[in-house]
């Protein structure tokens, strides 16, 4: 958990560099890629999409791509595949680097040592033991050299040098014009076409030294992984159908049955002698994590709450003149206390959701997470706010009775969502802690646990929250992984409840009117949610966990 803590602030930084670098406030990092907006940066070079440290090298990179790169021309010059589009990305990324102020010497430092880290991790990885990939080590070291002025890198200096003087001649002319041109794109796309071109048919010809390598395809070759390249939202169906506006009826997500989806009141699923032996059971849990509810709402009221005016404080030495006292200046001229102050106190002025996760995988943590929402709600309680504890589950396994309706139906195409969708009540925004104390323990019925359409929930929940008339509206989705609903996906695509999840929540941060903050009980929701926290709900780690919520509350709001 401290290892995530720890990326997700270095990708913090990062993307707060590449918003100052570029002007861009969008952008930021979801699933350890940057993002403008709703969209995926692209990643073109292969130096750019390596994972791992130093993060700022790739961030300073990307945000330079942004800056200095017209993307619509860069799509339109550029070519369609194979090694001399991979050429072409590199020589334009390293134009981009090649215009960073000599007032961001850090920035200069952070891509060179991106660029080495790729250089040597290619090496090592034998990459150059091959004529091929020697060659296409050798270009690129050459070209990020003359382009950017800066020296190759030195532990390949001598194994480079050969293949740098047998191809001088054929690339020498594209490689000062490459120089003289980085300053316009458009000239320098000539050259660069014209050197990926040149070095493609070397890498082709019947001169390679290892003819079976020369037969064999690209993606059977050391080449491949450089080859994968990310393209710009729109240039293909798997990317936009994330970028579709949720309620779309082109959107793609559609529900083949809505007979037998329910919205229930957990005291109308659980009888109430169970519900009580459960909250026992939860008591004691409670206890044993030993969290000072008293101290909790005093941080909740500090990062929630705002001033709000509460009348007026008189007989003050300072402040605004009050005419009722100026008559005491006329009977005793040495009075000072003729001023008011106004006086102000904070307000929740706040809706809080707690939407929790109801599928199978989650039951293990049940327990964890009915004390994490139970202390929240009792907390918010205490300082005037209002908060609502859904869930979201099935109410069957594999489709029920949707997925029979639909094989009589002779198994239409890509139906949509195949199952009978269960939302859940455990507390609602009118009902206040002490009342809902059986409800909230309904969380430890074990058969309520099966599959899940988080997507739908989300909006479900958003649409609650909206309702509330609150100044302030928190979304928290407590969840262990990714959507899952066996029937839908083998209908539609084992994607096919991510893409709609990443739409629902992309439009409702987009929007703005519903913080949604996503906890991840021991992983990382990273890939559907901008603000996010993997949450250590273990036995024995007290008041940590909260501290950790509250962080992520303070975090989002100062940015």
């Amino acid at each position: 958990m401290r290892a995530e803590r720890e990326r997700r602030r270095a990708e913090e930084l990062c993307a707060a560099a590449a918003r100052a670098l570029t002007g861009e406030p969008g952008l930021h990092f979801r699933g350890g890629r940057l993002h403008d907006g709703r969209r995926p940066v692209p990643l073109y070079a292969p130096h750019l999409r390596q994972a791992g440290e130093p993060w700022r090298g790739a961030a300073d990179g990307m945000a330079l791509h942004l800056l200095r790169t017209d993307r619509e021309l860069h799509r339109r010059l550029r070519p369609e595949s194979g090694v001399e589009r991979l050429l072409f990305e590199l020589l334009e990324q390293f134009r981009a680097e090649a215009h960073v102020p000599a007032t961001w010497p850090g920035a200069r430092r952070n891509l060179r040592e991106r660029f080495e880290r790729w250089s040597l991790a290619y090496h090592h990885d034998g990459h150059t033991e091959s004529a091929r990939g020697l060659l296409l080590y050798t270009v690129t070291q050459v070209c990020r050299a003359r382009i950017t002025g800066e020296p190759v890198l030195a532990e390949t200096e001598d194994l480079i040098e050969p293949t740098r003087a047998a191809i001088a001649p054929a690339l020498g002319a594209d490689l000062a014009g490459l120089r003289r041109t980085r300053h316009d794109q458009a000239a320098f796309a000539r050259h660069a076409r014209s050197l990926a071109a040149e070095v493609a048919a070397m890498l082709t010809s019947d001169d390679t030294e290892d003819p079976a390598e020369e037969r064999a395809d690209e993606r059977d070759s050391p080449l491949a992984l450089l080859l994968d390249f990310d393209d710009e939202p729109g240039d293909g169906a798997a990317v936009a159908l994330r970028d579709r506006a949720v309620g779309d009826e082109n959107a793609g997500y559609r529900v083949f049955t809505t007979a037998y989806d329910r919205e229930a009141r957990i005291a109308t699923l659980v009888r109430p002698a169970a519900l009580a032996g459960y909250r026992e059971r939860l008591d004691r849990a409670v206890e044993r994590q030993g969290v000072n509810v008293g101290r909790l709402a005093r941080e909740l009221e500090a990062v929630l709450a705002k001033q709000a005016r509460d009348g007026w404080d008189g007989a003050q030495e300072e402040g605004l003149i009050d005419g009722r006292a100026l008559a005491r200046l006329i009977s005793s001229p040495e009075e000072r206390r003729l001023f008011r102050a106004e006086r102000t106190r904070p307000v929740a002025d706040v809706h809080v959701t707690f939407l929790i996760d109801c599928s199978g995988s989650m039951k293990q943590h049940a327990e964890r997470v009915a004390v994490l929402v139970d202390l929240f709600a009792r907390a918010l309680d205490l300082l005037g706010a209002r908060s609502e504890i859904l869930g979201f589950t099935t109410s069957a396994w594999h489709g029920g009775r949707a997925r029979k309706d639909w094989l009589r139906a002779s198994r239409p195409p890509r139906p949509g969502r195949l199952n009978e969708r269960a939302h859940l009540v455990f507390k609602d925004a009118e009902t206040p802690w002490r009342r809902a104390r059986p409800d909230i323990a309904g969380l430890l019925k074990a058969d309520l646990f099966r599959e899940g359409a988080d997507g739908e929930a989300v909006a479900w929940a958003a649409a609650r929250a909206r309702d509330a008339g609150r100044r302030a509206l928190l979304l928290f989705v407590l969840s262990d992984g990714s959507p899952m609903d066996g029937a839908t996906a083998l209908a539609n695509g084992e994607h096919y409840l991510d893409d709609h999840l990443r739409e629902v929540v992309s439009a409702l941060e987009q929007e703005g009117a519903v913080e949604v903050y996503g906890l991840g009980v021991g992983l990382d929701l990273s890939p559907y949610y901008r603000r996010c926290l993997a949450l250590d709900t273990g036995e024995g780690t007290g008041y940590s966990v909260f501290r950790e919520i509250l962080g992520l509350i303070a975090g989002s709001r100062r940015q």
